[in-house]
This record gives structure tokens, C-alpha cells and sequence, in this order.
């Protein structure tokens, strides 16, 4: 059985979507605000966490930020706000995806499928014995254990952020548009998909460069993409 947290402190949204869900065969576990929603995760095994940004006590973004100190599982904001702002400030901070209310109901159904297949793919890869190792310098990445190192170093990225880097160090010194790499990565079309993939380049660069000013492994190709550097 797929878990999901949501977390919103309003019910009746709350109870909407646990309807939703429930008819996909998802469980559902609910939250009222952040403090909630991380007593729930010390206790249960969660697959996917539905978070809106606006709540008493500890709000989204907090809570997010405190969940990513120690876990990757995927973070669909949800949120009353639409500007690309608050987008850029949860993507960076974490989250996954970002979803906007008032949403359509299989809009957020397949943003939820989307994310608990490919972190479930990816957690279940997680222990197999026959690694496939790609390099470029000092950078590493197995692609079955989903670990990267850098100078020998762990550096722990979201299934996202795997999956991206993944796809780079696969096709060295390849040029990759955003609109490709969302494509690729998100499994879907693209759309208006630039600020999602940008920000979450930018987060990898965070944990893979010595100095993400002037990066030595990812690197833009100014109006074309991103590459990994041949080293």
C-alpha cells in the first residue's frame, strides 16, 4: 500500500483529496499543520507528501525544509498562491513539484502517480548488488545503489535530482535543453517547465560543486542546456 501525508489546515480540502486518492488505492494519513505532519513521518512509513504552504504553527515551507534534513521522499506543494515566486521558493527549499489551488482533481492524480513511481522505482533499486558506476572526475554515480560521491564524499540528492544527473553523466559532454530534460526526467510534456528544471540544477550544483558559481561538472550552454563536463 502507496502512503501519503497530506498536510493542509483546511479539512474540507484535506477530505477531498483523501477521496481522490483513496479511489486510486492510495492510503491517506492527514495533517493539520506542519508540527502534525512531522510526528506522523517519525512513526509511519510515507511514500509521498502533499504539503500546503499557508498553515498555523509550522507552515510549508519550514516543514519542509526541516523534512529534507534527513529524508528525500517526494514534496508536492500545494498552495492558493500562483505566482512563479512561490514556485522558485519551494522548489529551491526541497519540494519536488507544485501544485495550484483551486486544482483539478486528475490533474493532482497524476502528479501523485507520477511522483510515487518514481521514487519507488528508485527506492527499490536502492540495494541491488550489480552496480553500474558513472564518472566524470571525481564525480561518481551508482546507478543502482542511487548514491553519489564527489572527492569520496556522499553527496545526497532527491530522486529528482538523481534522476537529472543521471541522465547528464550518461551522455557526457551531451547538450540537454530544458524542455528535453523535463521530458526525460518527468516523464511528461513540457510546460513552462524552465523555473522546475533551473532550480533543480541549481540544487544539484549546491551538492556537487566545490564552488556552484563556477562549476566544474554541470555546465549551461548559454540558449541551448545543460551538460556534463567529459573530465
Amino acid at each position: 500500500m502507496k502512503n501519503v501525508l497530506v498536510v493542509d489546515d483546511d479539512k474540507e480540502i484535506v477530505d477531498s483529496i483523501e477521496l481522490y486518492l483513496r479511489n486510486e488505492g492510495i492510503n491517506i494519513l492527514k495533517a493539520y499543520d506542519g508540527m502534525q505532519a512531522l510526528d506522523i513521518l517519525v512513526n509511519n512509513d510515507i511514500h509521498l507528501i502533499l504539503m500546503d504552504i499557508m498553515m498555523p504553527k509550522l507552515d510549508g515551507i519550514k516543514a519542509t525544509i526541516k523534512i529534507r534534513e534527513e529524508k528525500s521522499i517526494p514534496i508536492i506543494l500545494v498552495s492558493a498562491k500562483s505566482e512563479d515566486s512561490d514556485k522558485i521558493i519551494g522548489l529551491n527549499i526541497g519540494a519536488d513539484d507544485y501544485i495550484t489551488k483551486p486544482f483539478n482533481p486528475l490533474e493532482l492524480i497524476a502528479r501523485v502517480k507520477s511522483q510515487l513511481r518514481r521514487y519507488l522505482n528508485w527506492s527499490n533499486n536502492k540495494d541491488v548488488n550489480n552496480s553500474e558506476v558513472l564518472k566524470s572526475g571525481e564525480l561518481t554515480l551508482n546507478v543502482n545503489t542511487k548514491e553519489v560521491f564527489v572527492e569520496g564524499e556522499s553527496a545526497k540528492l532527491t530522486p529528482i535530482e538523481f534522476k537529472i544527473l543521471n541522465l547528464l553523466l550518461a551522455n557526457k559532454g551531451q547538450v540537454f535543453s530544458i524542455e528535453h530534460i523535463y521530458e526525460r526526467v518527468w516523464k511528461e510534456d513540457n510546460l513552462n517547465a524552465d523555473n522546475t528544471v533551473s532550480v533543480h540544477i541549481r540544487r544539484i550544483r549546491e551538492k556537487i560543486e566545490i564552488n556552484p558559481r563556477e562549476p566544474r561538472y554541470l555546465k549551461v550552454v548559454w540558449g541551448v542546456g545543460y551538460k556534463v563536463e567529459k573530465l
